[in-house]
């Protein structure tokens, strides 16, 4: 099965690279070679390992509604850009199928770099300064995190106090970098207003769930008995990051510059999972794996959904609010289970570290405290870009994207992802 799942994704590679590098000539070529590519690489991974299945179903329709949100843009390279969303997907897929650290690095390159192309499209020509803020920012935080990991990776077989802080800290920095984790986002506000709309949807969706499945795989390989005790470094990061995101959306107007924020905010939501995930007690890692997915996946649903809103001009009244509930955190969508499946897993962790644990009800009620903040600023966005229903792109992905934060209404995640995600995480070190 590993043999055919591999030889899977090398078809399915050699598909997109050929189709990419023909669109030049047949533009829609390229947007046939991912969507095929996509399929095999889905068939591939879920077939080898059945557990995945769930989690590739989200990233294959997570990953083919931006491959027809670029339809909305005509760039100078359309065609190769449907290339390098399918590279992005294909890495995605692949991330838990592997335990080797080479290739987990490897699709987190895969993931970080076409995004350095895919920032600079805008309608009939390029965004040259936006691209250099961005790549900046981006080639800074991946070699950080690069060296990070490789620093933990080291620490492993040969163990050193000082060297396994100085990984931790640039990994953890890295990360905070390339997802827009405060106070470290400097490059988020200006890129999302700046760039246009269409590939900040990909950046701000299947660009975030890469970097942070590498982190917790990192972290937890290399746990060691120092790793709780610097945990508050992280903590105090997504403290920051939840505050300035939430205060920062409450207080700004344009729409592209309210979900900027609203990005910094989510990152730090998710940050606290990694604080949970490096506890000592490794029974409650799999409620914060849960809660990382389904995060990672209610952000990038209603991320491309709203900048899709944003580039069409406004979209269905109706389906702006579902989203912006799901964000809120309001049962039974998405975004609630992404939340409560956090709590869970930090309230649990502060019951079992007794005294010790004061920093994870501090974080549950941060945790809490932000989601209330965020609430004026996610139902005014709603109304903004709110419109009548016209049967365009916009709309249309729109309510597919509603569609995912709308499925755990019928499919509450406690049977079916749950135990999934238990299966998932013994493939980065947990037994749950």
């Amino acid at each position: 099965m590993e043999l055919t799942m591999i030889l899977g994704m090398l078809v399915a590679l050699v598909i997109l690279t050929l189709c990419a590098v023909l669109s030049y000539k047949y533009r829609d070529l390229g947007l046939i070679g991912a969507i095929v590519a996509a399929i095999i690489a889905f068939w591939a991974v879920s077939s080898a390992k059945p557990e995945l299945t769930i989690y590739c179903a989200f990233v294959f329709v997570i990953g083919i509604i931006n491959l027809f949100s670029l339809k909305a843009i005509k760039s100078v390279i359309q065609g190769v850009d449907y290339g390098l969303v399918g590279l992005m997907i294909l890495a995605t897929m692949y991330i838990f199928t592997t335990q080797d650290l080479a290739m987990i690095l490897v699709a987190f390159v895969l993931v970080s770099v076409p995004t350095y192309i895919l920032v600079m499209i805008r309608e009939g020509g390029t965004n040259v300064e936006v691209g250099i803020k961005y790549i900046t920012f981006m080639v800074l935080a991946t070699v950080l995190f690069l060296i990070g990991a490789v620093i933990l990776a080291y620490t492993k077989s040969s163990f050193n106090g000082i060297l396994y802080i100085l990984g931790y800290v640039m990994l953890v920095l890295g990360l905070s970098i390339e997802v827009g984790v405060a106070p470290l986002h400097e490059w988020v506000p200006d890129v999302f207003t700046s760039a246009d709309p269409i590939p900040m949807s990909i950046i701000a969706s299947l660009a975030k769930i890469v970097p942070f499945i590498v982190a917790l795989w990192i972290l937890i390989y290399s746990a060691c008995d120092l790793t709780a005790s610097i945990a508050i470094f992280t903590a105090v990061l997504a403290a920051i990051s939840m505050f300035t995101g939430n205060i920062g959306a409450l207080t700004s107007k344009e729409p592209a510059r309210v979900l900027a924020y609203s990005t910094v905010a989510n990152m730090g939501y998710i940050l606290t999972a990694l604080v949970v995930a490096i506890n000592p007690e490794p029974a409650f890692i799999g409620f914060a794996l849960v809660g990382v997915v389904l995060m990672l996946f209610a952000n990038a649903a209603g991320k491309i959904g709203f900048f899709n809103a944003i580039k069409g001009k406004g979209a269905y009244t109706p389906l702006m609010y579902l989203l912006a509930f799901s964000f809120i955190g309001l049962p039974p969508l998405m975004g609630f289970w992404g939340k409560f499946f956090i709590l869970a897993s930090l309230v649990n962790v502060g019951l079992f570290m007794g005294d010790a644990g004061l920093i994870y009800y501090i974080l549950a009620a941060i945790v809490v405290i932000n989601s209330a903040i965020s609430v004026p600023y996610y139902l005014r966005l709603a109304r903004d870009l709110g419109g009548s229903w016209q049967l365009n792109l916009a709309n249309v992905i729109s309510l597919v994207a509603v569609i995912i934060v709308f499925i755990t209404v019928a499919f509450i995640p406690v049977d079916w992802f749950i135990n999934s995600m238990a299966v998932v995480a013994q493939t980065i070190g947990v037994v749950i």
